[in-house]
């Protein structure tokens, strides 16, 4: 398979590492080490006989061209209500105890990042991953789609497309397909390979056989 490079990874740790510092000098303790899991996430996560139904049922093709993509080309993240925009709904949902401003910015919380196990007390610390990637949905048949469809496919909070993980952890995913790149905490690629089936399956986007094999493998994990 030709992989395409992923999106650049853009290190933060300098600055974390200087955070952390100044918290053991001040006996603070951050928020970065293992934690339950907050009680909303995404919906619609099928179960395991489900989403295989739905992977049995995509359309195995070649990876398309990224030629012409632009993360433009999806519009987002876009007004949902009042003044909330979709990444700031996502904050929400996904967080626990999350205190906004009165421009729906989250100035406090705690977020379970369930693709590594960290939690984060700073929403700067979060990303909202597209579960699949705009330019994995691009070589997939979204380059085809009105931009109007792009844009609801880029917001999307029905299914689950849209997930507040670490940021860093996300960065070094970048565009990539479950071939090449899955979440490092094994235990959540279960959930992750339904993820990302669902999605597929549901704005009828293609996949390489590679990355069905990959899926599979890790939908085989599943206990239900």
């Amino acid at each position: 398979m030709s992989v395409v490079p992923s999106v650049a990874f853009r290190p933060r740790a300098p600055r974390r590492v200087a955070a952390v510092a100044v918290a053991a000098l001040a006996g603070i303790s951050l928020a970065v080490v293992n934690a339950q899991p907050a009680s909303a996430g995404p919906p619609g996560i099928p179960s395991k006989a489900t989403a295989q139904s739905q992977l049995n049922a995509l359309t195995v093709a070649a990876q398309g061209s990224s030629s012409g993509y632009s993360r433009d080309l999806f519009p987002h993240w876009i007004t949902v209500s009042g003044s909330c925009n979709t990444r700031e709904q996502v904050l929400k949902r996904d967080g626990t105890s999350v205190v906004t401003d009165s421009s729906c910015a989250a100035t406090s919380g705690r977020w379970y990042s369930p693709y590594d196990g960290a939690s984060w007390s700073a929403a700067s610390d979060v990303d909202i991953d597209h579960v699949v990637p705009l330019a994995e949905a691009w070589r997939s048949g979204a380059s085809s789609w009105t931009t109007s469809r792009r844009q609801s496919f880029a917001n999307d909070l029905t299914r689950p497309q849209l997930i507040a993980v670490t940021d860093n952890v996300n960065q070094a995913k970048g565009d990539q397909d479950p071939s090449t790149w899955q979440p490092p905490l094994s235990s959540y690629r279960c959930a992750y390979s339904k993820m990302w089936i669902t999605v597929k399956y549901n704005w009828g986007l293609t996949l390489q056989s590679s990355e069905k094999s990959a899926l599979q493998t890790m939908l085989n994990t599943c206990s239900y």
